[in-house]
């Protein structure tokens, strides 16, 4: 069971679980926010279950890739063919148990949920497989923003911000294309066209800087000061990469990516709260 647990990126958990925070923390700060034990139990599905789901499968459509990508020996765990069918047991155990979640929260919550699925699935799964799809790929990685709406609304909040959707939705596109950029190499031997192949390496970081930077600056001009540490951390972040004369030298800067991450969304988070 280790191997599944690996799986789900327990260090990438927070990409899911900090939205979620975040949506809760608005709909308690508009004042509208209520306790929901139902809620509650949806922030437990972002945790395992669902990046069980969304890297589960994503490992079981990209092994031809994974055989032969630097970042399977050792930094991310590869899914051996002879696990992939214990792997999608685990897979839909773990999400099945959440069906009762259909039956208790509200419309708004429930079709949010199911963008959330139906993104993480079809990122991988033919006939759409988004993965394969440069730019598409990276417009797929809205499903990051989904838990934090899908809190807002299920801790009662009315207001949406679409501002900071948008923001969001720019930053996850970013995170996307970021990751492809160490995949490259792997990417082009396995034949699966990504905005990172299609772009090269410089370019995609280009791409992955304008990003933050429109995020940011919708960020600092709807919550202030946060928003714009933000667009600077970031964008040192990607005049770093940029930098990077190596392939390892890239995936040193890299792997620090999920921790400025968390630290950035705690940042947020507590400007919310307070």
């Amino acid at each position: 069971m280790l191997i599944f647990l690996r799986v789900s990126r327990p260090r990438f958990w927070i990409y899911l679980l900090g939205p979620f925070l975040l949506g809760a923390a608005a709909a308690f700060q508009t004042g509208t926010g209520t306790f929901s034990a139902a809620a509650l139990f949806l922030g437990l599905y972002f945790t395992l279950p669902a990046n069980l789901l969304i890297y589960g499968v994503n490992d079981i459509f990209d092994y031809d890739t994974d055989v032969i990508n630097e970042k399977k020996k050792g930094y991310e765990p590869l899914v051996l063919r002879t696990q992939h069918r214990s792997l999608w047991r685990v897979i839909a155990l773990s999400n099945i148990i959440f069906i009762p979640l259909l039956f208790i929260l509200d419309l708004r919550t429930i079709l949010v949920c199911a963008s959330f699925l139906f993104l993480g699935y079809f990122y991988s799964v033919p006939p759409i497989r988004a993965k394969a799809r440069p730019f598409l790929d990276s417009a797929f990685n809205a499903l990051y923003v989904m838990p934090g709406i899908a809190a807002y609304f299920a801790f009662g909040g009315t207001s949406l911000n679409l501002s900071l959707v948008a923001a969001g939705i720019f930053w996850s596109a970013a995170m996307h294309a970021y990751s492809a950029v160490p995949d490259i190499d792997a990417d082009k031997v396995a034949g699966i066209p990504t905005v990172a192949t299609t772009l090269g390496a410089k370019n995609t970081l280009i791409l992955c800087l304008l990003f933050y930077i429109a995020a940011g600056v919708i960020a600092g001009l709807t919550v202030g000061t946060i928003g714009w540490v933000g667009l600077g951390v970031y964008a040192m972040l990607m005049l770093f990469s940029l930098r990077s004369s190596t392939h390892q030298a890239l995936m040193t800067t890299y792997k620090r990516f999920p921790t400025i991450n968390a630290i950035m969304g705690a940042l947020l988070f507590f400007s919310i709260i307070l």
